[in-house]
């Protein structure tokens, strides 16, 4: 049985009440917590079955931001290897789901420090959506001392973009915010691009919030570094063995209600895919890769699995 508050944590990932990769992450992996803790099973067999229904329950929810996927995945993994009874195999899961939450905060922290090294003062620095990474290398840098400013876009139709103002306003960062189609004409006022990531995949692309490849392009046209800052568990699994990354298309009425433009057709995608090629380098938790090293990272994390359940 799923419980309410399981429901609440899945439905507020879908409705993007609960927004950025590494925040549905550590959400999914509470929301197993919750799940594990809240079974009445009585053996293993049906404890495991609940947990891989609540599992699947969540993973639904999302489709591109592979860091739902992989959370719910290192929490299982804990189930699947527990030896003994239901107690042991709760046991499993609860501390697995803690300790992903616990690292994937820490991941924030390191990114930030090792980032923020390829800021320097007095940089004008862009960012788009909210990506807690991203930030983290903005504020680490503010932190040091640099005296830097940030140029941000709306990131529409959600406008995630006013989360992060507010979070760098803060910080007591100078900010200015535009609409997303003024990237390319304001891109040359700009010094260095630091974004997020919802997926990398093996060849290095990148999968982020709609919008992000038109400012790659641009940064790339006006020889601006264009870095991305993912924890390594947002690296896709599935695309070492040829699986595409699904692009997550959303209810039109998010962008205009179709109501008021009678016959036409409003498409809603969340997410595009920025070319390896115009990414520069790409700040993990282990350190600074160029996107060529995303199929290690994969490989090193995630190769053991292939073969086995997921």
């Amino acid at each position: 049985m799923i419980t309410n508050e399981v429901k609440k944590i899945a439905h507020g990932i879908k409705t993007m009440e609960i927004r950025g990769a590494g925040k549905i992450a550590r959400a999914a992996a509470l929301a197993m917590k919750i799940a594990a803790e809240n079974s009445k099973a009585k053996n293993a067999e049906d404890f495991l079955a609940e947990m891989e229904k609540a599992s699947n329950f969540i993973e639904s929810t999302r489709p591109s931001a592979v860091s739902l996927p992989n959370a719910l995945r290192y929490v299982m993994r804990g189930a699947r290897k527990a030896e003994g009874g239901v107690d042991e195999i709760r046991e499993g899961i609860v501390s697995r789901a803690d300790e992903f939450i616990k690292s994937s905060e820490e991941a924030v922290k390191k990114i930030g420090e090792i980032g923020a090294n390829r800021i320097s003062d007095g940089d004008t620095v862009m960012t788009h959506c909210n990506s807690q990474s991203a930030l983290s290398v903005i504020k680490t840098a503010f932190k040091q001392g640099k005296k830097i400013q940030v140029y941000l876009t709306e990131a529409r139709p959600f406008y995630q973009g006013h989360i992060s103002a507010r979070e760098i306003l803060k910080a007591g960062i100078p900010t200015t915010m535009f609409v997303d189609s003024a990237v390319r004409h304001l891109i040359r006022d700009v010094d260095k691009v630091v974004v997020g990531a919802d997926s990398v995949a093996a060849n290095g692309a990148v999968v982020n919030k709609i919008g992000t490849s038109q400012i790659a392009l641009a940064a790339h046209e006006a020889r601006v570094p264009f870095f991305v800052a993912a924890e390594t568990y947002k690296f896709h699994p599935g695309t070492l063995v040829g699986r595409l990354v699904e692009i997550e298309e959303r209810d039109p009425k998010e962008v205009a209600d179709p109501k008021n433009f009678p016959g036409i057709k409003i498409r809603n995608p969340s997410f595009d895919v920025t070319p390896a090629e115009y990414v520069d380098l790409i700040i993990t938790e282990r350190g600074i890769i160029p996107p060529s090293a995303a199929y290690a990272i994969i490989s090193d994390l995630f190769g053991w699995e292939f073969g086995e359940k997921t």
